[in-house]
């Protein structure tokens, strides 16, 4: 489905990513590794807002490296980025379906999507017409999630989506995960390690700008260098 294949990205002389190749069909794949590592700008480069210097970037085995953003969102490429980006002053409705408006063939399936979204998240149901700037952090989060997923994506990609929650809302999270991966391929970029493995298929280690390790989750999970670095154990 996605491929990146020998991508190089710089930030003027800073060389951040380095001959990065990373793969993800119809699963789920967790991108582990500090801060710093180039997660997000990897994820920038999918998303078509940091362009590789050299390499390519295939999805469903078209190149999407010439697409704007938007263009990449219509491919079927939805991101939940770390910032959330919501619309404070519009209701949960009205941010859920602004998911789904300029997206071809979402708007279709704006009903049958919507009420996933509550089976996952039943809290937004509830909030329906509340603001979506008055939720609470965790319901701002389910909300980025539910509006991704209202554009019907092949692919969903999220940066750190733990980041801020406390530990009980952490796990539902991770929890509800493993029901969307049933639906949409997943690219998960996370610190959070221990929770991340159990909710992926398999796991890509980044440690400045590469790719230091790759393997199934069961795997990394017993893995050494994953134990001491990621795991503390």
């Amino acid at each position: 489905m996605l491929v990146v294949k020998e991508i190089n990205n710089y930030y003027g002389k800073l060389h951040v990513l380095r001959d990065l190749s990373i793969k993800v069909e119809k699963e789920s794949v967790g991108l582990f590794g500090p801060n710093g590592a180039g997660k997000t700008t990897l994820i920038n480069a999918i998303t078509g807002l940091a362009k590789p210097a050299s390499g390519e970037i295939t999805f469903e085995g078209k190149s999407i490296l010439p697409f704007e953003t938007y263009q990449i969102i219509r491919q079927g490429i939805a991101l939940v980025p770390q910032s959330r980006e919501l619309f404070p002053l519009m209701s949960v409705r009205a941010n859920l379906e602004s998911g789904a408006s300029y997206v071809p063939g979402a708007r279709e399936k704006m009903i049958q999507t919507m009420e996933f979204v509550f089976e996952l998240f039943p809290v937004l149901k509830e909030r329906l017409n509340q603001l979506g700037g008055t939720l609470s952090g965790g319901e701002q989060r389910m909300l980025a999630i539910g509006r991704a997923l209202m554009a019907a994506p092949k692919l969903l990609i999220l940066d750190e989506p733990s980041c801020g929650l406390q530990p009980s809302l952490v796990s539902h999270l991770f929890h509800r995960l493993k029901e969307i991966k049933e639906r949409v391929s997943i690219l998960l970029a996370e610190q959070n390690v221990r929770q991340s493995l159990k909710a992926v298929d398999k796991g890509y280690v980044i440690e400045n700008g590469r790719i230091v390790l790759e393997d199934d989750a069961e795997v990394l999970a017993h893995n050494e260098h994953v134990r001491k670095s990621y795991l503390g154990l």
